[in-house]
């Protein structure tokens, strides 16, 4: 019966991906919410493990604490811990930026905290608390706006801390394989995809939702599932998009184009 933990898992990305896993048979899915209740609308299968915030300091150590309050529930032995076969880290912040109206601190902060700060506390404390036992995988949802490759003035500047932070998590999660190479615990950096989520309509990304091809959660979800069921350790410590180049608006000026599906990344 393989277990799951979403980090992220209320909205977007993060309860698609919780709501596929939960229809599978035989997974037991865990789901993190910052709050101090279980959302409504998904799926009941889904065990919740609530109050846990990634832009807050001790956040490993408050997951590893709410898991273990779990006892001998949801998947977990009743004598002690029972691992996670994979874990996705997807909780996300996102604020923009531009040059004329300059950066903002508490935004850009939230940013690099949420998205490359908090993931090695994750990890670190879940690989303490024997929740990542050979075999494991977890997978770092990033974007290819992380690539500095993929930068072009065809898109053009701004929005600083979402670009950057991006490429942090990925320099965190190649640090991270090296680290858990010899621990049999696979780590990943993906692009799941260019959404049509709260989180872009909230910014007014949602005027490029059709020229840019992007997809909804749920069909991003589908793919996500299907590459981690393939991932193994060759691809550790790798930056992949697994649908492709098909919404990554500056790969044909940076990278060429007929580019392979799944694509990895440059850095």
């Amino acid at each position: 019966m393989p277990n799951i933990l979403i980090i992220g898992a209320t909205r977007g990305l993060g309860a698609s991906l919780a709501n596929a896993y939960a229809a599978q048979e035989d997974t037991t899915v865990f789901g993190t919410t910052r709050q101090n209740a279980a959302p409504t609308g998904l799926d009941e299968k889904i065990i919740w493990v609530k109050s846990v915030d990634v832009s807050q300091e001790g956040v490993g150590a408050r997951l590893v604490n709410q898991l273990g309050s779990l006892g001998g529930g949801g998947g977990m032995t009743a004598g002690g811990v029972k691992g996670f076969d994979i874990v996705i880290v997807t909780a996300g912040f996102f604020a923009t930026e531009d040059f004329a109206s300059g950066p903002k601190w508490e935004e850009e902060v939230k940013m690099y905290t949420t998205s490359a700060i908090s993931p090695p506390f994750i990890v670190h404390s879940l690989y303490r608390a024997k929740y990542l036992p050979s075999g494991s995988k977890v997978i770092l949802v990033s974007s290819e706006s992380g690539s500095i490759t993929l930068r072009h003035e065809k898109e053009g500047g701004g929005n600083y801390a979402h670009h950057a932070s991006k490429t942090a998590l990925n320099m965190v999660g190649k640090l991270l394989s090296m680290d858990l190479k010899e621990k049999g615990v696979v780590i990943s950096m993906v692009h799941p995809g260019f959404m049509r989520t709260e989180m872009t309509a909230g910014v007014g990304f949602d005027k490029y939702w059709d020229d840019g091809g992007a997809v909804t959660p749920e069909e991003a979800a589908q793919t996500l599932i299907e590459w981690v069921g393939k991932l193994d350790m060759s691809k550790s410590g790798q930056y992949w998009a697994p649908r492709g180049a098909r919404d990554i608006g500056t790969a044909d000026v940076t990278i060429g184009k007929d580019l392979p599906t799944p694509l990895e990344l440059p850095w």
